[in-house]
């Protein structure tokens, strides 16, 4: 994923330096609010993952799992800020079809690749916390594959965020 990611960005700078004032005024229709948002979203929820890998580690899952439900909502809520986005932007007329330059076509395979991989993420999380709740509820450490899986989950969640990071200075730093 990291190949393949470093080669959209290589690719996109490349363009972007072909029309740098075009790039820089689509870039202004995106919501450098929501954007923010969504960054800091993220971050506090891979902090709040890796809280809850801590809390795992210690034997204390009931903590591990509110910590991890904190990180899932944050996770939604930067879905949530994305198709907020997506609707904007398209209620705003941008068209992959209709762009010359190519900015829009970039920031939504982008994104929308990202998007495909936070969902992932998003679902691995969940099924993780019901091994995790149950745990809690017995009063149990958690299985050494449990708390694997956690700090697995944790390096994939950790990874989509880094890109997101990327991504955010790309698009709305960058502009």
């Amino acid at each position: 994923d990291r190949l393949v990611f470093a080669l959209f960005f290589a690719t996109y700078l490349v363009y972007r330096a072909g029309d740098p004032a075009s790039y820089a005024a689509a870039a202004s229709r995106l919501d450098l609010t929501v954007g923010t948002a969504n960054t800091l979203a993220l971050l506090t929820s891979s902090w709040l993952l890796a809280l809850a890998t801590h809390a795992a580690r210690m034997g204390a899952a009931a903590q591990a799992l509110r910590l991890m439900r904190g990180a899932i909502g944050l996770g939604l809520f930067f879905v949530i800020g994305k198709l907020i986005e997506y609707a904007a932007l398209s209620g705003g007329g941008a068209d992959a079809r209709d762009d010359a330059h190519g900015f829009v076509m970039f920031y939504l395979v982008f994104t929308g690749v990202h998007f495909l991989h936070v969902g992932i993420g998003l679902l691995i999380l969940a099924l993780l916390s019901r091994s995790i709740a149950a745990s809690a509820r017995a009063a149990a450490r958690l299985e050494p594959e449990t708390l694997r899986d956690l700090e697995s989950a944790g390096a994939y969640w950790h990874m989509v965020d880094l890109l997101w990071i990327v991504l955010f200075a790309l698009f709305y730093v960058l502009a």
